[in-house]
């Protein structure tokens, strides 16, 4: 299985980033294949002019295509993610994440920001026609410590995250697999 991870804060290092750093090793230790992208690596004057036939974004649809899933991890900023994350899922086609499971990560500054996956992110990844996307999984920047040397999460969250990853490997499965389902109910 292939997953692509995608970092949406503009800043390197950043807590939403480390939440997906930690996540794609998780992936990896399990043996699925992580193919990690930053907003960054993608020039930001194709982003803003909307070049549709940017070199950069069509290396990353094309990861995209071939993945069976996407992480998508995004500081919220103003109460939803980051204008650089939406500038770049508008300019992804219409079915980009259809068969696909998602699995959003968020930080903010303080719990008020908790919803803003659901009523700003979500209704996004669902016009792609994302084929499942699961519960987000939502750190306070208390949560995460990041210094020169590491990064420390809160046990706390390194729990939801856990158990966030094992939901997302067994849709993972149920997606690659569906037939391995329709047996085990049989």
């Amino acid at each position: 299985m292939r997953v692509l991870t995608l970092a949406g804060s503009p800043h390197y290092p950043s807590r939403s980033t480390a939440l997906l750093s930690r996540a794609g090793q998780w992936l990896e230790n399990q043996g699925i294949e992580v193919l990690p992208w930053h907003i960054n690596n993608l020039p930001h004057e194709d982003l803003f002019t909307a070049r549709f036939d940017s070199p950069a974004l069509a290396t990353f649809t094309s990861q995209l295509a071939s993945a069976d899933g996407l992480i998508i991890a995004t500081p919220i900023y103003k109460a939803s993610f980051t204008g650089v994350l939406k500038t770049l899922l508008d300019l992804l086609g219409e079915r980009a994440l259809e068969h696909k499971v998602v699995l959003p990560l968020a930080t903010a500054g303080s719990l008020a920001h908790m919803l803003a996956v659901d009523y700003s992110l979500k209704p996004v990844l669902c016009a792609l026609k994302a084929q499942e996307i699961l519960h987000s999984v939502f750190a306070e920047d208390s949560q995460i410590s990041i210094d020169a040397h590491s990064t420390l999460f809160s046990s706390a969250l390194e729990k939801r995250l856990l158990t966030a990853l094992e939901n997302f490997t067994e849709a993972l499965s149920r997606h690659h697999h569906p037939n391995t389902l329709m047996r085990q109910t049989a």
